[in-house]
């Protein structure tokens, strides 16, 4: 590493109090005196001389997002988030991919009438024996 390469913001190893972040950096002759902030938060001072400097390497930023995540996780909490937006867009997706077949007049009752009230009414669903009453509530 250059002397000229030592700046503000960088992160460093080589240092004489581990791996630390730059926070400032003043020239005194070939010698650089740096402040550094290492992982605790601590502030120290040091002053680097040229074979001091070529010893330093930069590490690498370490990226905010990060893609080592198990994949099948991944896809679980994906498919949750999937279906709990669905019905946004959809008010019959239960109906349809529930293994139901719902007639016309039992859709008419709940998504006509019954959901569309202000509120929250409670309803009481009186029907026939076998029309449908479970599946519309």
């Amino acid at each position: 590493m250059h002397t000229d390469e030592v700046k503000p913001g960088i992160r460093l190893t080589g240092l004489a109090s581990g791996a630390a972040t730059v926070v400032a950096v003043t020239a005194i002759g070939d010698a650089l005196q740096v402040t550094v902030r290492d992982d605790a938060g601590r502030l120290s001072e040091q002053v680097l001389f040229p074979d001091d400097i070529a010893a330093l390497r930069a590490e690498a930023p370490a990226s905010r997002w990060s893609f080592d995540a198990d994949p099948a996780r991944f896809r679980l909490a994906a498919e949750a988030l999937r279906m709990r937006h669905a019905g946004l867009s959809d008010p019959m997706l239960a109906v349809e991919t529930s293994d139901i077949d719902p007639l016309p007049h039992q859709i008419r009752a709940v998504y006509g009438t019954l959901l569309a009230q202000p509120g929250s009414l409670r309803f009481l669903l009186a029907d026939d024996p076998g029309a449908g009453k479970t599946i519309m509530a």
